[in-house]
């Protein structure tokens, strides 16, 4: 699968491409095979997320795994930029527990874009699956200006 690298404050993330949508956001990337059209404006988005110009990701993504997990997925990536929400909240809109929604949000193979980061357990900040662990969860929140929940 073709991945385009992108330095960022928040380490080198690498987004691949499989069949005209992102499929996967990984730290230490490397750029590797064709530089696609997609692949070239998940660069520039990311870019723009990174200098604080974008709000919100305008991508067309593919998440393997079960329905449930698409539509975590789904739901997350509807957060708006600077807001959260919590495990709870998610299992509630779906009618599950918030068990199975925490681990649908460590599963996301595309953080950031899909914002898992905004998501945070009733009573702390929850996990983060990326490189860095919560403190880059912490800094993702603070880069969008959402710490106000974290003080």
């Amino acid at each position: 699968m073709p991945m385009i690298a992108v330095q960022t404050q928040f380490g080198c993330l690498g987004v691949e491409e499989q069949d005209g949508a992102i499929t996967r956001l990984v730290w230490d990337g490397v750029s590797d095979g064709p530089e696609t059209p997609l692949l070239r404006e998940a660069a520039a988005q990311l870019t723009a997320y990174d200098d604080g110009r974008l709000e919100r990701f305008d991508l067309p993504y593919h998440v393997s795994g079960s329905d449930f997990q698409r539509q975590v997925c789904d739901l997350m990536y509807a957060i708006p930029l600077g807001e959260t929400r919590t495990y709870g909240d998610i299992a509630r809109e779906l009618g599950q527990p918030p068990q199975p929604v925490g681990q649908a949000c460590g599963a996301n193979p595309i953080p950031v874009i899909i914002p898992c980061h905004r998501v945070l357990a009733a009573n702390g900040l929850g996990g983060f699956s990326g490189d860095g662990g919560v403190e880059t969860k912490v800094a993702l929140l603070l880069h969008e200006k959402a710490a106000g929940l974290l003080i």
